[in-house]
């Protein structure tokens, strides 16, 4: 038995995982940044447990969460994803996944990061 309290999990090993190795922790990787901005975007009207059971279908989906890549994603490569059962398949989801990106893009060329835009640290 663990000493640790958690405010979520339960007994599912993926979300004690990410309540201990990553809730709460500040972020400074702007992979990282862009990654959460696409399972938050995924999560809006479901559970985050659901969008964690699918984070590695993200990951495959989304080109390891390069906002590079995904910035150049077509309609066709959305109609592609749509039809991917390791994602969430929302339309309007992945679409904003690719407007996200090309807009992540600005602003790192602008701030030089994304976390420099962020945590707005000099």
């Amino acid at each position: 038995m663990s000493d640790i309290i958690r405010c979520f999990g339960g007994n599912d090993p993926l979300l004690i995982a990410y309540h201990d190795d990553e809730w709460g922790i500040p972020i400074h990787d702007d992979k990282i940044h862009y990654e959460f901005l696409i399972l938050e975007g995924a999560q809006a009207g479901l559970s985050w447990k659901t969008i964690l059971h699918r984070r590695e279908g993200y990951q495959k989906a989304f080109s390891n969460f390069d906002p590079e890549i995904v910035s150049q994603f077509t309609p066709k490569k959305v109609d592609e994803l749509l039809t991917f059962t390791g994602i969430i398949r929302n339309r309007r989801k992945v679409e904003s996944a690719v407007k996200n990106a090309q807009a992540f893009i600005k602003i790192q060329d602008e701030y030089t990061s994304f976390d420099e835009y962020f945590w707005g640290r000099d």
